[in-house]
């Protein structure tokens, strides 16, 4: 037997080998079918592995961070064997989480996708869903993991086994699609009951412009479609107040391309209502016991030495300032 510490301090008794989501059932059968994933000595892991040794544990549900962060990556590996289903030969690199969501970076092959796709493949995940295929674990060696993506010429999988030990290795499965993934994942397919695709972007392999450019696929999932509903709600009430165009209706500042993307021209509204912040400011500061200085614009060389900027940026960031009546330089 083995004994199980819950967060309210309770120890339990199973038998070697229990899972924890046998652990959650035998506590309650509602919170069975809420369980995502589990935090065994502090460390998330599938809900259906055998907990084999006394421990700690945590039942981890969409109300818990890593139980959403659970949902999300398993949903990228839905959304993977949604695209792979259109998109015959497609190649796959990264497919975390994020804090909206989560994205796969792939390799169409110069196949098209676009947002009139977005539709069909938010369907065939929902269908796949609904199939409740297991999320299944499985540990690979190397060589076996190298010839798997060999065949099926995913040359980004290749590349991210380079950095992998021998012993380290595991794929998932659900359904028909196979990924090389740590984990951990939800039960099965089942729990994700609404899905939206938001956009598309470009992006770099690791993250290197010489590199070749993928297409990043975003996407959003929720174990209720009133989850999903709410939260599309939430976004569109997001771009009513959203400053770029409040600024612009309201005539605060406007952009010229001339000056550069991003950088703010005040207009005499703007520039009147940023003035009123900054005397605001200035006066919070002064009651809170803090005085003003002012520092110049420009240095003397060592100073960006020992900042460490010079080194970092280099010197190219950093050329002399000749004035032309004195033969004196300064950075």
């Amino acid at each position: 037997m083995i004994n199980i510490t819950l967060p309210d301090g309770s120890v339990r008794q199973y038998e070697s080998g229990t899972t924890a989501l046998q652990i959650a059932a035998s506590i309650s059968e509602g919170l069975a079918r809420n369980v995502l994933a589990a935090k065994v000595n502090g460390k998330v892991q599938d809900a259906v592995l055998p907990i084999n040794d006394d421990a700690t544990l945590s039942l981890l549900t969409w109300n818990d961070e890593e139980g959403k962060n659970t949902f999300w990556h398993s949903s990228a590996h839905l959304l993977a064997e949604a695209l792979e289903s259109f998109y015959p030969g497609v190649k796959f690199g990264i497919g975390p989480p994020i804090e909206t969501g989560f994205y796969y970076d792939i390799d169409l092959g110069g196949q098209k996708l676009n947002d009139e796709n977005f539709k069909q493949i938010e369907d065939k995940m929902l269908e796949l869903a609904r199939q409740k295929n297991q999320y299944i674990r499985s540990e690979v060696s190397k060589a076996d993991a190298i010839k798997y993506f060999t065949d099926k010429d995913d040359e980004y999988k290749l590349d991210l086994l380079e950095g992998l030990e021998d012993g380290s290795i595991t794929f998932y499965q659900q359904g028909n699609f196979t990924d090389l993934c740590r984990g951990p994942h939800i039960p099965d397919t089942g729990f994700i009951k609404a899905a939206k695709v938001m956009s598309i972007a470009g992006a770099y392999w690791r993250g290197d412009e010489k590199n070749k450019q993928l297409t990043r696929v975003y996407a959003v999932t929720f174990p209720k479609q009133k989850d999903l509903t709410d939260y599309l709600t939430l976004l569109e009430e997001a771009k009513k107040r959203d400053h770029r165009k409040l600024g612009k209706e309201l005539e605060l500042f406007t952009f010229s391309e001339k000056v550069g993307q991003g950088l703010p021209l005040w207009l005499p509204k703007g520039a009147a209502l940023r003035e009123r912040l900054e005397n605001f400011l200035k006066k919070a500061q002064l009651k809170a016991g803090y005085l003003p200085v002012i520092t110049p614009h420009i240095g003397n060389k060592e100073l960006y030495v020992t900042s460490g900027h010079y080194e970092k940026y280099g010197k190219d960031s950093f050329q002399p300032i000749k004035t032309p009546h004195e033969g004196r330089s300064s950075s």
